[in-house]
């Protein structure tokens, strides 16, 4: 299976997260990825390449354009303005804000393209963005080449990232482009299934009126979990998306039996649609170990839930989400990419 990986995820390298009323390590850092790259090679994943640059005209058709010019100016706005801290937002707009758009404060205009507010902006996160970007647009160049598989190792992760919003360590929705490149290139229908703990809310938002992308994900229970707002039962999609959206909501300590009912009724779901290549968002925090999420999936699962997916039958490209503060998460990683080259 071919790797695709970029140093420049190291330029996102925040010093500081929002948590629990603290200003604290981030959970998500460049370590996660050392961890994933040293199980993959371990496990015999050597063919790893690096991404060309492809820039962001596959993502200025999901993404709003003032939102895309926000991320590439923020850090240099931000410093200019005199801050000297990692931007982090403080306002929001909210219920009943009747002037909802974007003010001319950089302060404030941090606060509205958020959806959330533990995941500051450092100097090199743009940077970062662009080559997860460009990760996911060739692996799914590689998957369209005729190829059954590829894993785009994507960071910062994307799934939190909405039309015009950041959030949950999320700034452009790798899946979602992943998704986009294949349309582009021809395909009439793509999934994309959500297998990360927390609800994929960005890509929700990116695809809830869409016909041509089935999503559907596995998540933590949005009344108990981030990002809480997001990712009940009954969001189905809206107009010529309505019925192309599905969220299997789980509970606290759910283990894999479970979880993998959800994953069946997913993939059926996937089946019926009709697609012609699948998008998994993969996050690994459904760990029994993981710092921020309550699922009790063990490491041996990871292979299960790999092999289940390649039972789709489906060209699948894999793209990077959460999983965190565990060496483990590597070896989870790698359990999928070794259960889909089985099945």
């Amino acid at each position: 299976m071919r790797i695709i990986y970029s140093e420049d995820h190291k330029f996102r390298d925040a010093r500081t997260e929002l948590h629990g009323g603290e200003l604290v390590k981030p959970f998500e850092g460049p370590f996660r990825v050392e961890w994933i790259l040293a199980a993959l090679k371990e496990h015999g994943f050597n063919d790893i390449v690096a991404p060309p640059a492809h820039g962001l005209s596959v993502a200025a058709k999901l993404h709003d354009a003032g939102y895309l010019a926000f991320l590439e100016t923020i850090w240099e706005r931000w410093t200019a303005a005199g801050f000297t801290s990692e931007a982090i937002p403080i306002s929001l707009p909210v219920r009943r804000s009747y002037h909802a758009r974007p003010p001319k404060n950089i302060d404030g205009l941090l606060g509205y393209y958020a959806n959330s507010v533990e995941t500051s902006i450092t100097e090199g996160t743009f940077r970062a963005a662009l080559a997860a970007n460009d990760c996911a647009i060739t692996a799914a160049d590689h998957v369209n080449d005729g190829n059954r598989f590829a894993f785009a190792l994507c960071r910062p992760p994307g799934h939190h990232a909405g039309i015009d919003l950041f959030g949950g360590y999320c700034f452009l929705n790798n899946a979602a482009i992943a998704a986009q490149r294949l349309i582009d290139q021809g395909a009439n229908k793509v999934a994309i299934l959500d297998v990360d703990f927390h609800h994929g809310n960005g890509t929700q938002d990116i695809t809830y009126e869409r016909d041509d992308i089935f999503f559907a994900s596995i998540h933590g229970d949005p009344d108990d979990a981030f990002p809480y707002f997001w990712g009940h039962a009954d969001e189905i999609g809206k107009g010529r998306g309505e019925g192309f959206n599905a969220n299997f909501p789980l509970p606290r300590n759910t283990p894999w039996s479970r979880y993998r009912e959800a994953l069946k009724n997913a993939l059926a779901r996937i089946s019926g649609f009709g697609a012609d290549a699948l998008i998994v968002s993969l996050g690994v925090d459904t760990f029994e170990r993981d710092p921020i999420s309550f699922f009790r999936l063990t490491t041996p699962d990871f292979r299960s839930m790999g092999q289940d997916l390649a039972a789709a039958g489906l060209p699948t490209v894999t793209v990077m989400e959460g999983g965190y503060g565990v060496p483990e998460i590597g070896h989870n990683v790698a359990n999928v990419l070794i259960g889909l080259e089985e099945g």
